[in-house]
């Protein structure tokens, strides 16, 4: 399907906004400015994004530890993410949750996750309530190859399966979860091929590629709406960076990230394919790199100028009273 300027320069921009606001992470947190850990999601951006293109506010998702790039290609606030890494009022969570909490109900971001495999249940939910409520909604799970050996992922794909659900399970396979190959902890070599075991179509892409990932969203986003059920996409990718930042990456090879931006850096691939295929100009691409960087610059600005949560707000969005 040939996408139309404005849904490119749109992917584009924020494939763009993933990239920079990582790299910016990565320097403020080298530099003391953010508490805690960040788990950073560079590279991996043509599978947020190829994905949440087909998705509107009403639609849910659920993220991992890795959640940054999941949470601006739903459409969360640049300004109200780096608020809430910087540990400052008018975060997203209100300065309370931090990087790896990082949730925004409005536009359909059930949060991130520090359980691996502590997503998909929740998509489960979510999709019930579509299907129960006739919305039209999907919603959809992103997880690792980590979480791909979880059994609350099992449990998930199988209940979705057997109540016929508006649900698909992404599964960002970036070959390494936390610090073992996925090679060694996937015992079928095929994350794909074992979710389509449990009765769901499944394939696998690269996430190299936007327009393959986007793709195959679309066919698994159509089927979902239209009442046809779960699907499980795998998306072969890579991250440039650590498990988290600071990992000191002892277990991968030699020169192996400095060939994985050479080779396989999705945004790279992008630039070539709508320049060579003529869909959009070089000068446009640009424009975008820099207003993107204004906005992570104004972003970093307004979190260091922001004061840290009152302390008299210590207990408050802790628990939910019904």
């Amino acid at each position: 399907m040939q996408l139309n300027r404005e849904t490119l320069l749109k992917a584009y921009r924020d494939m763009v906004t993933i990239r920079r606001f990582e790299e910016r992470v990565q320097d403020e947190f080298s530099k003391g400015g953010i508490p805690g850990f960040v788990h950073l999601y560079a590279g991996q951006e043509a599978s947020a994004v190829g994905v949440c293109t087909h998705l509107g506010p009403k639609d849910h998702i659920a993220s991992t530890h890795r959640g940054h790039g999941h949470s601006i290609a739903k459409g969360c606030d640049v300004t109200g993410m780096m608020l809430e890494l910087f540990a400052k009022q008018g975060g997203l969570c209100a300065g309370k949750g931090g990087s790896m909490h990082i949730a925004d109900l409005d536009q359909g971001m059930l949060g991130a996750n520090g359980i691996v495999g502590g997503g998909p249940p929740l998509v489960v939910g979510a999709a019930l309530t579509a299907k129960t409520l006739r919305s039209g909604n999907v919603a959809v799970a992103f997880t690792g190859d980590g979480a791909s050996n979880q059994g609350t992922t099992f449990e998930a794909m199988n209940l979705a399966v057997v109540l016929q659900l508006p649900a698909i399970f992404v599964f960002e396979n970036n070959g390494y979860g936390e610090y073992t190959g996925a090679a060694y902890a996937v015992g079928s070599h095929d994350i794909a091929g074992r979710a389509a075991g449990f009765g769901l179509p499944a394939v696998k892409v690269s996430g190299d590629d936007f327009f393959a990932v986007h793709e195959a969203a679309r066919e698994a986003v159509e089927r979902a709406r239209d009442g046809g059920g779960p699907s499980a996409i795998e998306v072969d990718t890579c991250r440039f960076y650590g498990h988290h930042s600071g990992d000191a990456q002892l277990y991968r090879g030699k020169d192996e990230v400095r060939k994985l931006r050479e080779e396989r850096d999705c945004l790279k691939h992008f630039r070539r394919r709508v320049g060579e295929a003529g869909l959009l100009e070089t000068h446009e691409l640009d424009a975008v790199e820099n207003d993107v960087a204004a906005l992570i610059d104004q972003a970093v600005a307004a979190a260091r100028a922001a004061p840290s949560p009152d302390a008299a707000t210590l207990l408050t969005d802790v628990y939910l009273s019904y």
